[in-house]
């Protein structure tokens, strides 16, 4: 089957985050399978050419054009790249879409369905209602019409579900698919060694919504029982840095915090292995790509109730689940700290640890995600091949 996977960004530094990462991660399982699955989007950040490849999945990338800065990533496109697209359109079976209120996707979606190229929407949580004015105008000009009329909307969970209908009113139950993100299985790390200070991982877009705040001001609690803890702050900085760094220097704790920067995949695995604890303390976050790649490698997490994925690690032991609210930073903090030292306890940390690899073994490896996608792939093309229109279709 020939798929093109469509999202807004790639970056060297991987700082668009979980769509980009899961269409990578989806097109390297389907192309190991027999299909060819490519990944389009804009790049930006890069000197010189921009790559054909990306960890050997084969990539069209279209230099990005700010026509909108103030509106950021949601504003930037290329005349290009939407040529190319419906040139390629008419030698896929399907077209996959990680939308989102944009000038990349939102086209390309819109595009698909003038052409009558079979398309798969996946939202990533990055459609929901909201008090927008531009946002709401998106809506009423395309972002309703490509949810009603997708041959499948991909969902994370339930909360996503219901998002994306209050937007469309709504998405058809038979075009309604939940899909997680999966990650690929990997050894268990080996066990800290007696004696050796622990290690505190914070790994994803440093921006305020995953709130960066909270895993620094847990700092202090943490380290008056653990006075040798290294704390590491990962990942590339997308607007709150320079406020996260300036905290630390406030609590008087950089000497025992490392800001290492973005980090390209490998070194996620193995920033991973090297921790005894993530934290991600994010409000409303999806379905986290960056808490599953830590949970692979037998790394237990710290994350927020309000996290897509806090149902599972509450339910399997692998970590811990806290209650987080904005404007509420004291509170938050004790509750971070609070989690991480009970995770360094001894024998703690290890029984999360292999209940979250258990976890991502059994419900979200990339390959069991796959196969869950391959069917409803091959149920779009059947139907369009059979000339069944879609229940989605109906309505604009």
């Amino acid at each position: 089957m020939r798929i093109l996977h469509v999202v807004t960004l790639h970056t060297p530094d991987h700082a668009f985050g979980g769509p980009t990462r899961v269409a990578l991660n989806l097109s390297k399982t389907q192309r190991a399978r027999g299909d060819d699955a490519r990944v389009m989007a804009l790049g930006d950040g890069f000197t010189g050419r921009l790559p054909r490849e990306v960890e050997g999945v084969p990539v069209h990338l279209f230099r990005a054009r700010h026509v909108l800065p103030r509106y950021e990533v949601s504003g930037i496109t290329s005349g290009a790249l939407l040529l190319a697209a419906r040139r390629m359109m008419r030698g896929a079976d399907l077209v996959h879409v990680h939308l989102m209120r944009d000038l990349v996707t939102l086209p390309v979606a819109l595009l698909a369905l003038a052409s009558g190229t079979p398309l798969v929407v996946q939202t990533h949580g990055m459609v929901d209602p909201t008090e927008n004015p531009v946002a709401r105008l998106t809506d009423l000009l395309g972002v309703r019409r490509v949810l009603r009329r997708a041959d499948a909307v991909l969902h994370l969970t339930e909360a996503e579900r219901l998002d994306v209908n209050a937007v469309a009113a709504p998405v058809p139950p038979a075009r309604s698919v939940r899909l997680v993100n999966g990650v690929r299985p990997q050894e268990h790390k080996p066990a800290r060694e007696p004696g050796s200070p622990p290690t505190v991982l914070f790994l994803a877009r440093i921006q305020q919504r995953k709130r960066p705040q909270d895993f620094v001001a847990a700092m202090p609690e943490v380290l008056a029982v653990h006075p040798d803890a290294r704390f590491v702050l990962a990942g590339p900085d997308t607007g709150a840095l320079p406020e996260t760094l300036e905290l630390a220097r406030e609590l008087g704790v950089t000497g025992s915090l490392d800001h290492v920067g973005p980090l390209d995949h490998e070194e996620v695995l193995t920033a991973d292995r090297r921790a005894d604890v993530y934290v991600l303390p994010s409000i409303e976050e999806p379905l986290g790509v960056s808490v599953l790649e830590a949970m692979s490698v037998g790394t237990p997490v710290v994350i927020t109730r309000t996290c897509g994925l806090a149902p599972d690690v509450a339910r399997a032991g692998a970590g811990r689940v806290i209650d987080s609210r904005v404007g509420e930073d004291a509170e938050n903090a004790s509750k971070v700290a609070g989690a991480i030292l009970e995770l360094l306890e001894p024998g703690t940390g290890a029984r999360a640890g292999l209940a979250a690899r258990r976890l991502v073994e059994e419900h979200f490896t990339i390959e069991a995600v796959t196969r869950a996608l391959r069917r409803t792939y091959e149920d779009v093309v059947r139907g369009r091949a059979r000339g069944v229109r879609s229940p989605s279709s109906h309505g604009t």
